[in-house]
């Protein structure tokens, strides 16, 4: 995780708790003068608009208050969908099974995109399969990782 989303996500994760929803992840993308913070909670029982509008109205405040981020920016709330990103390590066994897309952060065996059936945790390594071949690559060059959806 980058080192601004892991600050956010020490700085609002108790928050969030509290309000009893889970921290999912966090996205910072710096876009210039107008940057965009997008959290993302879940609950067992699902996540409503409401539940979204509470949580940005708390964690605005706590924003408000330490002020974490130089600058204008967009806070966004939202639940992790059915198309959801992986943010820990943690995340990936509830997935076994499912078509995940991997991107690297450098390539490995000359790619950084993979997309393949997402078939355990060995250690700190995600291991996929592509076709025929299995891949084990470590959690820590993952750069984004998204569940892709069975319709």
């Amino acid at each position: 995780m980058a080192g601004k989303d892991q600050q956010i996500t020490d700085l609002l994760g108790a928050t969030i708790e509290a309000l009893g929803f889970e921290l999912w992840g966090v996205e910072y993308l710096s876009q210039g003068r107008h940057s965009l913070l997008r959290i993302y909670i879940d609950a067992e029982q699902g996540i409503t608009v409401e539940d979204c509008a509470l949580v940005s109205q708390q964690v605005g405040s706590v924003l408000d208050v330490e002020d974490p981020i130089t600058g204008e920016y967009t806070l966004e709330v939202s639940s992790p969908g059915m198309d959801r990103l992986l943010f820990r390590l943690d995340q990936y066994p509830g997935f076994v099974g499912e078509i995940v897309d991997l991107r690297l952060r450098t390539p490995f065996e000359g790619r950084r995109k993979f997309k393949g059936v997402l078939t355990g945790i060995e250690g700190e390594d995600v291991v996929i399969r592509v076709d025929d071949h299995e891949y084990l690559l470590p959690h820590s060059a993952i750069e984004k990782a998204r569940i892709q959806p069975r319709i």
